[in-house]
């Protein structure tokens, strides 16, 4: 039996242009074979399919094939499903996580996809595409601004990254609030922000990290304190004791041991 493929975590907006190190990342791992772009986030998807054969046309990457379903129905469909056969990966795109988990979740087409996984095909997502790959994932909650306790709206992500809540455009949307609060709310996970233009690549229980920002890892493990049970919903959040890891490009982290390990 093969191993589980990558998982490529990117945080929204990576480099399409210049030396697109996160799609660099994801063609190596595709080996020249089909990428199943899964437009299935967003409301409108034109224009996804014709941007990413741009950005992966000198990369090794020609047999890009679109997956979108208009509602649960076709996520039974004998060619939907179809689409997958024969691929060596899978990109989730951006938009709404709430619209990918609700049309694919415990459908044929989401165990499709994680068998395709489970048999060593990469799957990537960005943006919602990448909130969507935990077991939890956040659907509403303010950033730039400290956290109130009922500001924060969640749902079952496609768990594809058991124990893990992931947000995207972290920095740039001031999402640290957020994710505290989300770890507040779920002590067992690990919270997890990607900026833009960065990816964290887990391969079994390890991440490293790649593109031009940071990756953030919130662990309420050793909290000793949280006012989320007690305090009015429009309280400001408190939580004592968490750890708070940044890492940059090349650093990796162990998911296992909750630790992380610096470049080389």
């Amino acid at each position: 039996m093969s191993d589980p493929g990558a998982l490529i975590v990117i945080g929204g907006h990576e480099d399409k242009d210049g030396e697109r190190a996160i799609l660099r990342e994801v063609a190596s791992r595709l080996g020249g074979g089909r990428l199943v772009l899964a437009t299935l986030a967003s409301h409108r998807p034109e224009g996804y399919l014709e941007s990413y054969q741009r950005a992966f046309a000198d990369l090794g990457v020609s047999d890009i094939v679109e997956l979108y379903v208009t509602d649960r129905r076709e996520a039974r469909s004998p060619e939907k499903l179809a689409l997958l056969d024969g691929a060596a990966g899978v990109f989730f795109s951006g938009g709404d996580q709430l619209r990918l988990a609700s049309q694919i979740g415990d459908t044929p087409l989401e165990r499709r996809v994680k068998a395709l996984h489970r048999s060593g095909g990469v799957l990537a997502g960005t943006s919602a595409g990448a909130s969507a790959m935990g077991e939890v994932m956040m659907v509403r909650g303010a950033g730039l601004e400290t956290h109130r306790i009922g500001d924060l709206q969640m749902a079952a992500g496609l768990g594809l990254l058991p124990d893990m809540i992931i947000d995207q455009h972290f920095a740039e949307r001031g999402r640290i609030g957020r994710l505290l609060g989300a770890v507040a709310h779920n002590p067992r996970m690990l919270g997890v922000g990607v900026d833009e233009d960065t990816a964290m690549v887990v391969a079994g229980r390890r991440f490293r990290v790649v593109g031009s920002g940071g990756v953030y890892v919130a662990d309420a493990e050793e909290v000793s304190y949280v006012n989320v049970a007690e305090a009015d919903r429009r309280s400001a959040l408190s939580i004592h004791g968490v750890r708070l890891h940044v890492l940059s490009a090349g650093d990796s982290f162990d998911l296992d041991g909750r630790r992380p390990a610096p470049a080389g």
